[in-house]
């Protein structure tokens, strides 16, 4: 049984100006101790797959649509009773910005511990054992447990905020931009704190961010997303050495080659559309030099090219 299945999600969220569809038909899987990254540019709906899985969706935001079978059980019908346990002993989310979410005026400790207490029914005793244990785990000194927030430097704060995701031993922890603000040193020691420790753990991973590059080393495969759907999927060495979809070849495009010749990578001209009034067809079209007649009146259907290499898009070179 796989750890993981999102079938035709579809989150909507009602407006002044209508409804915007956030995510419309998205379909991925995980297996146990997998890692999967989502990409994209911001506003096509990572953010809100991740807060769909653990029913987290602020009150406009609605599930219209789909299954997300988390060990086999739908979460969508779910009790709100049965979803709070459950969002700490199978589902944890790191936030973005998580390192400015710690309460000032609480120890870091005492606010690792205090979920621990809660959702394992634990003597305080026994949570600050755990609580120490997870802090040796993402390599903060122990004794650290009784200092503030404002004691610690930002990697100390993100590995703080991964070692409260892990309290209680979640199947499944979702990494939402989870190195942003972090310099580029920290942050390649925050992604080589979350590989160990998944692979340590068995945890199944999602990792969302708008960089393809830190994707290479951390994940199993890739979900590239634009305007609310999924364009492609496929292992790391699929998406980077094997790209099909124009829009996955531009997200690559955008950063340099170090062994490649000195030059200015390419952007990608235009905006993402807007959600509440999409172009018809393949939402990409109004951006992609390979458009033609077919691509602005119909969507694409998904055709897997080898494997677990699946590519939506109307191109002939695309589907081969």
């Amino acid at each position: 049984m796989k750890l993981l299945e999102v079938n035709n999600l579809k989150t909507y969220f009602k407006t002044s100006k209508g409804m915007l569809k956030a995510v419309d038909d998205v379909s991925f899987d995980l297996e146990h101790g997998e890692a999967l990254g989502l990409v994209g540019e911001s506003g096509c709906g990572k953010t809100t797959s991740a807060l769909s899985i653990a029913r987290l969706l602020p009150k406009e935001g609605r599930i219209v649509g789909g299954q997300i079978l988390l060990d086999g059980r739908d979460v969508i019908p779910a009790p709100e009773s049965e979803l709070r346990r459950r969002r700490w002993t199978d589902v944890s989310i790191i936030f973005q910005g998580a390192m400015n979410a710690l309460n000032p005026v609480m120890t870091v400790g005492k606010q690792i511990s205090e979920a621990i207490v809660l959702h394992e029914n634990s003597s305080e005793a026994d949570a600050l054992h755990k609580t120490k244990g997870l802090l040796d785990l993402v390599e903060i000194p122990s004794d650290r447990y009784k200092h503030y927030p404002h004691e610690f430097s930002g990697g100390m704060k993100q590995r703080a905020m991964i070692a409260m995701a892990l309290a209680c031993d979640p199947k499944l922890i979702i990494g939402d931009e989870p190195t942003t603000a972090l310099d580029v040193m920290i942050q390649a020691q925050i992604l080589n704190l979350l590989e160990r420790l998944r692979r340590e753990l068995s945890m199944g991973m999602i990792l969302i961010t708008h960089d393809l590059a830190i994707l290479g080393e951390t994940c199993d495969k890739i979900a590239v997303m634009y305007a609310g759907k999924i364009v492609e999927t496929g292992s790391v060495k699929d998406i980077f050495e094997d790209a099909r979809h124009p829009y996955t070849k531009r997200l690559i495009g955008c950063f340099p080659n170090v062994k490649g010749p000195k030059v200015v990578p390419d952007g990608i001209e235009g905006f993402p559309p807007n959600l509440l009034d999409p172009p018809s067809g393949c939402a990409f079209h109004p951006r992609c030099e390979f458009a033609c007649d077919i691509c602005k009146i119909q969507m694409p259907e998904s055709v897997n090219v080898g494997g677990k290499h699946v590519v939506a898009c109307h191109l002939k070179e695309a589907r081969q």
